[in-house]
């Protein structure tokens, strides 16, 4: 999908300012906000993928006008309310009232250092051999799917090169929406800037993303 969140080449929304010494937390209740998406991810109930597709799946007013942790807690009481975990009654009593589903696993507070420690690794086997190679000149497949994909928007349709073959990773497309894993092989795509950004564009820039390989064809 196009989401908000796809802002690559998009005009209007000013330049990026990075916070000098920004610290991790600007308030108590971001720090909150980030425990308890975690927690609640550990239950079990869906992945990182269909995580950020609800995110990504927020109105773009709604997303436009929320902060960094308010796209998480709105895009967490999607996830809770879709899985059976709070019903939009709770929500608004701001107490469980219905019925609810039971976690597959707790997150304990003793088991939270070895939990994140850990982490979650999304590489994986692939049963099938590179179809590219470094050096390859490759582009972009052009398509505007209605669900969760990776590609972003100002790289689609485009011509690159392969710079470098990664490992298998999950196909985050399927993943988001309960269809699977399908891991698949990841390139670096490397395309001249004149080619994303077109007349004008700075001739000594590129820009480089990782895709994976049903995202590109032969050039």
């Amino acid at each position: 999908m196009n989401g908000p969140q796809d802002l690559g080449g998009q005009m209007g929304f000013g330049p990026v300012a990075p916070e000098r010494d920004e610290p991790y937390f600007h308030a108590d209740w971001e720090r909150r906000a980030l425990g308890v998406t975690l927690t609640a991810g550990a239950m079990g109930a869906w992945n990182i993928d269909e995580s950020r597709h609800a995110r990504e799946s927020l109105h773009p007013a709604d997303y436009y006008a929320s902060s960094y942790y308010q796209i998480w807690i709105k895009a967490l009481e999607t996830l809770l309310k879709r899985h059976g975990f709070v019903s939009e009654r709770d929500l608004k009593a701001g107490e469980a009232i219905d019925p609810a589903a039971t976690p597959k696993r707790v997150l304990k507070a003793d088991d939270v250092p070895a939990v994140l420690a850990k982490g979650a690794p999304c590489n994986r086997p692939v049963g099938t051999t590179p179809r590219f190679k470094a050096g390859d000149r490759i582009r972009t497949r052009n398509f505007n799917p209605t669900g969760h994909t990776r590609l972003p928007r100002y790289a689609r349709g485009k011509r690159g090169r392969i710079e470098a073959v990664r490992e298998g990773f999950v196909f985050p497309d399927t993943n988001a929406h309960g269809q699977g894993e399908n891991p698949q092989w990841v390139y670096t795509v490397v395309f001249d800037g004149a080619e994303i950004w077109g007349d004008g564009a700075d001739p000594t820039l590129t820009v480089s993303i990782d895709a994976w390989e049903s995202y590109l064809e032969p050039a």
